[in-house]
């Protein structure tokens, strides 16, 4: 059975994609745009970069070993240490100048750096109108210091293959690197939520031990008739003191979370499994197709109907 975190990143259908590999001698500055509903993600292979994320006040020097990940698709800049953000050069115009072709290292930068940086660069998009809290309300930058030594052998090892394969000349080593980076995504979030857990952070009752085995039995079975006793009963707690603990950790009732996440589960029914409104209903526990034809209305702003018709032109048009 899936856990939390997976049954979420599997629902939201995140998918990654490899941008390319670097290869940065100073002096060097790139000005990456901002992109909707992409988490972008540098791991500094080698060397060292600067990180500087449109609307944060102070930049993240990325040593080597770290990641940082941008969740929300902010506009930035890296940079090595000698280069402003006004003179960073706006990412198209580095692929142009570099003659990069989209496959092998994005080689840049002046002629006498004594070593150059190599970045593993990234972004993993969710599907389009895929929404969930836990993605909503990471900060704007996650920056992990030493990520490949503080999570353990089997992640330093393969952050060293995804280095070694990305980009590279062997059959399959996009592929492979792409398949190992979306694991290091959702260890990385993980770690990110397990180091909040003791905090007033908008993620952090996803780490909360009551609240996380109510979310679990939920998730596991999203179409039974939850009630908030029921998942007060999961959580071991009683329905008031589950309530409370719930709205004061994750900023909601538990039963705005169950139907958000029920009409998450009815849009990918309708958008991508071809499933007609009275299955979509089914799926994500309405007895009713009316009552969840109501509820979809809301949440989404459309009828379900007229969802599924829109998705399937768009599917057409593609």
């Amino acid at each position: 059975m899936l856990d939390l975190l997976s049954d979420i990143l599997t629902r939201l259908s995140l998918r990654g994609t490899l941008y390319f590999r670097t290869s940065f001698t100073e002096p060097w500055g790139v000005r990456v745009p901002a992109h909707r509903d992409v988490a972008r993600f540098h791991f500094a292979h080698r060397g060292e970069a600067v990180v500087r994320v449109e609307g944060q006040t102070h930049p993240v020097v990325l040593a080597q070993g770290d990641l940082v990940i941008i969740p929300h698709g902010a506009a930035h800049v890296l940079s090595c240490r000698h280069t402003g953000p006004e003179e960073a050069l706006p990412l198209d115009d580095v692929l142009a100048r570099s003659g990069f072709s989209g496959h092998g290292t994005l080689v840049w930068g002046g002629e006498d750096g004594p070593q150059d940086t190599q970045l593993i660069c990234g972004h993993f998009a969710l599907a389009e109108g895929s929404r969930h809290m836990l993605f909503d309300r990471l900060p704007p930058l996650i920056h992990l210091r030493g990520y490949g030594e503080e999570a353990g052998p089997w992640l330093e090892a393969t952050l060293r293959v995804i280095g070694a394969e990305a980009g590279g000349a062997r059959l399959g080593g996009d592929l492979i690197a792409l398949k190992m980076s979306e694991a290091i995504f959702a260890q990385a979030i993980r770690a990110h939520i397990e180091q909040t857990s003791g905090t007033e952070s908008g993620v952090a009752g996803f780490a909360d031990p009551h609240l996380s085995r109510a979310l679990a039995a939920f998730h596991r079975r999203p179409a039974s008739d939850w009630s908030v006793e029921k998942l007060a009963r999961e959580a071991a707690l009683s329905r008031t003191g589950f309530a409370e603990r719930f709205a004061s950790r994750l900023g909601v009732t538990p039963m705005a979370y169950v139907t958000a996440w029920r009409m998450q589960i009815a849009r990918e029914a309708l958008a991508t499994r071809g499933f007609s409104v009275a299955e979509a209903a089914e799926v994500s526990g309405y007895a009713s197709e009316s009552a969840f034809s109501r509820v979809f209305k809301k949440e989404i702003g459309l009828s379900p109907a007229a969802f599924r018709h829109a998705c399937t032109e768009r599917q057409r048009a593609a």
